[in-house]
């Protein structure tokens, strides 16, 4: 059966199985054309500034140039690494980035969240902590920001649980969905960082191919998946954001 979604100033639905064939292989940035110029409002970006995340910004933001920048939008889930938030400032001053940025609501540090909702929530029950952190805000952003369309950094090479995963799918409130990435893989990225000589977290040169919380990201050894080190010991393999 074929799924479809409306679009601003569209009579007819987009035909997913019909762009998915056309753009299951395709390179990112033609992937990202598209969806510039069929999504033309409320088309955003969601980041974690991974180096997969930061390598489709550098499309946007350098070679595709849209008039209206697309939104960025991070969750700061008040434990992020240092490096991350770091990183995060110096990419919305270099790209000039449109940053939205969500969080919980009724904490802002990470001494509050764990007053209110108990010292390391992760180990007690991850579930709640991956909904106050992550799951709400996102909901809350992608609705205040009218969102139609949103791109994710996603590959199916990263997990088992991506290996099927579709260039452009739907999500459970019916937005578009868009997986530039979805037929690349890890040492595509690293092609592309090298290429355009492109900042990225340093903690990847330090054992973190894929860098999430830091009180539930450990390094990755050799030969482990690149997604090991993400909720190490707990069975997950993701947050709930894409599920």
């Amino acid at each position: 059966m074929t799924q479809s979604v409306d679009a601003p100033a569209q009579t007819q639905p987009f035909d997913l199985d019909a762009l998915n064939q056309q753009f299951d292989t395709a390179h990112p940035k033609d992937i990202l054309a598209w969806s510039v110029e069929n999504i033309p409002t409320g088309l955003v970006q969601t980041s974690a500034f991974n180096v997969d995340d930061l390598v489709l910004t550098d499309i946007l933001y350098k070679q595709i140039k849209p008039a209206q920048p697309v939104p960025v939008l991070f969750l700061d889930t008040l434990h992020h690494f240092p490096q991350t938030l770091e990183l995060v400032a110096k990419a919305k001053d270099l790209y000039a980035l449109n940053l939205q940025v969500y969080k919980i609501q009724d904490v802002d540090t990470r001494e509050a969240f764990a007053a209110k909702y108990g010292k390391a929530l992760w180990d007690s029950d991850i579930l709640r902590f991956h909904d106050l952190t992550k799951i709400e805000p996102l909901q809350r952003g992608l609705s205040e920001l009218n969102t139609v369309a949103w791109i994710t950094g996603r590959r199916r090479d990263q997990a088992s649980t991506r290996a099927d995963m579709p260039v452009f799918e739907l999500d459970k409130q019916g937005r578009l969905k868009i997986n530039p990435l979805a037929s690349w893989t890890r040492k595509d990225s690293w092609a592309y960082v090298a290429e355009h000589s492109m900042i990225y977290n340093p903690l990847h040169d330090q054992g973190y191919p894929s860098i999430g919380d830091e009180p539930i990201t450990t390094p990755v050894g050799e030969g482990e998946d690149e997604r090991a080190g993400r909720w190490r010991g707990t069975g997950k393999t993701e947050c709930g954001i894409h599920i």
